[in-house]
């Protein structure tokens, strides 16, 4: 890799976004920028009561995302390579699961206002699972505003992040059969989607993993 290259990681709510995305940093030196889903205070809320809350929310993460982006645009003099566990297009999926149309109409002015020059990302990784393993995941690292996601939420994520990410045409896009995977336990499944990304030069692309 020798020019500047941006580098994104998506995928539904416990996929594993977050600890991917320090993984490749770690790997490729990179600068990493990630989405501190901690400061949203309307998200425990949201979770219990989404009706109510998802306005709110979601514009609190439209800004956030926002802030994040613009740290795309400056220059970094000491990385290569920018990694985050986000793009900005992310936040659309949200929007119109979640708010109604009264809401979804001053959204879309919001957005039209807040997101200016779209960052042009150089790979986009989508990371996909069952929804069984993602409850799992969820459970598993037990953060207290996620605990009242309900099944019927998250199937509906889904399914709106593979819909999306089969309209995906802004980037090469590596789609991750993360299911069968764990990155940390087994490094010739990390090894393996390291030299996939490495070798991606456009288009869409599937890593699926090796059968043990």
């Amino acid at each position: 890799m020798i020019k500047h290259m941006n580098i994104a990681i998506e995928g539904p709510i416990g996929v594993g976004k977050t600890e991917l995305a320090r993984m490749l940093s770690n790997t490729f030196d990179a600068r990493l920028i990630l989405e501190p889903q901690e400061d949203n205070p309307f998200l425990e809320k949201f979770y219990k009561q989404p009706q109510r809350y998802a306005f709110q929310t979601q514009i609190h993460f439209l800004f956030e995302r926002y802030r994040l982006i613009e740290q795309f645009k400056q220059q970094d003099l000491f990385h290569k390579v920018t990694i985050s566990d986000f793009i900005y297009e992310k936040d659309r999926i949200f929007a119109y699961i979640n708010l109604t149309d009264p809401e979804l109409i001053l959204y879309e002015k919001i957005w039209n206002i807040v997101i200016g020059e779209p960052i042009k990302f150089d790979l986009v990784i989508y990371l996909e699972a069952r929804i069984d393993v993602l409850i799992n995941r969820i459970r598993k690292r037990n953060r207290p505003y996620e605990r009242d996601i309900s099944i019927g939420y998250l199937d509906k994520l889904i399914k709106a992040y593979n819909e999306f990410f089969y309209r995906w045409n802004n980037s090469p896009l590596l789609v991750v059969h993360t299911s069968e995977i764990d990155f940390v336990k087994n490094p010739e499944d990390y090894e393996r989607l390291v030299e996939n990304i490495r070798q991606m030069k456009g288009g869409r692309q599937d890593f699926i993993p090796s059968m043990r």
